[in-house]
């Protein structure tokens, strides 16, 4: 790239320099070959910055990438533990639920006639 700008540089040198042209054209040159300078350090700085930009997402879409495959990993390596816990609590939740099942059915007798008072109360309040 620095190349290139160097290589347009002598070639806009040369070109002014080298005509045997009215002075005028001279004199214009100088101010040409700023112009010219110019426009290839605002190039050079715009590409700079753009290749930056671009290294910077690509970077980020990489770091991305790899914390996607990190997870999906670590997914496929707590699937089958999760699994075999499943599969080792089901016996423990049926025997829970079969003990807990005449306790629940004893007690709803008790609550229903529990809400029928409550009921009642509150009619009594509001007549």
């Amino acid at each position: 790239m620095k190349f290139s700008l160097v290589a347009a540089l002598v070639v806009v040198l040369a070109l002014s320099q080298g005509s045997d042209s009215a002075s005028l054209v001279k004199r214009e040159a100088p101010v040409d070959v700023e112009t010219v300078i110019k426009y290839f350090q605002e190039l050079s700085d715009l590409l700079t910055k753009t290749t930056q930009d671009l290294v910077e997402k690509v970077k980020a879409h990489e770091l991305t990438e790899k914390a996607n495959a990190y997870i999906e990993e670590g997914r496929a390596q707590l699937q089958p533990m999760s699994d075999q816990i499943q599969e080792q609590l089901k016996p423990l939740t049926d025997s829970v639920q079969t003990q807990l099942k005449p306790l629940t059915d004893s007690i709803q007798p008790q609550l229903e006639d529990i809400w029928k008072i409550l009921i009642d109360a509150s009619k009594a309040l509001t007549n």
